[in-house]
């Protein structure tokens, strides 16, 4: 159980880390106050608590035929975060270094709302509790470590950052192709 708690921690760091629009408003926003970046990453997390809701709610009306074709098109949208982690560059742009825009930013992002439908459904119906938890522990680690770092060191570990969320994106992406596939083979 203790395994599927780091799994969660594993996760939820490699999906909040990748360069993007939040993280970016994130950067922008630690570089003027650790908690001005903190509260863009805890309005994003609470659009993610929204879908994790919705998704454990209403995730069971989905028929079991479905389920394999959803957990392949979750793998090509992991297999594609995990390519995009490598070629993006962060951007410097900021929106305010708010709450509401990270909740904005968030419970609007297609591939944050995709995310769940797909690969949150299938984490949600194959792992222990302990995973949600864990995957929601990563996510709050990243809130407040990512401008913690920014805030004092800048951009100096973007390239790990980067590895890093490609490693484990890419590794779960093959884990949910072969659920996928293997699980229409029967």
């Amino acid at each position: 159980m203790l395994l599927a708690y780091f799994l969660g921690i594993a996760v939820g760091l490699s999906l909040t880390a990748p360069p993007g629009p939040v993280n970016s408003v994130i950067m922008s926003e630690s570089m003027r106050s650790k908690v001005h970046g903190i509260s863009v990453g805890a309005g994003a997390m609470t659009a993610d608590f929204i879908f994790f809701v919705i998704v454990y709610k209403f995730g069971r009306l989905i028929p079991e035929t479905y389920l394999h074709a959803l957990y392949i098109i979750g793998a090509l949208l992991l297999f594609y975060l995990s390519y995009s982690v490598l070629k993006s560059k962060s951007s410097q742009r900021t929106r305010g270094g708010n709450y509401a825009v990270g909740f904005s930013m968030g419970i609007t992002n297609p591939f944050q709302i995709l995310w769940w439908i797909t690969v949150g459904l299938f984490f949600i119906r194959s792992f222990h509790i302990l995973a949600i938890a864990g995957l929601f522990s990563g996510i709050v680690i990243w809130i407040v470590t990512f401008p913690l770092l920014m805030n004092r060191y800048a951009k100096r570990f973007e390239k790990y950052v980067k590895l890093f969320s490609f490693i484990v994106l890419f590794s779960f992406a093959v884990y949910l192709m072969f659920s996928g596939i293997s699980s229409i083979a029967r």
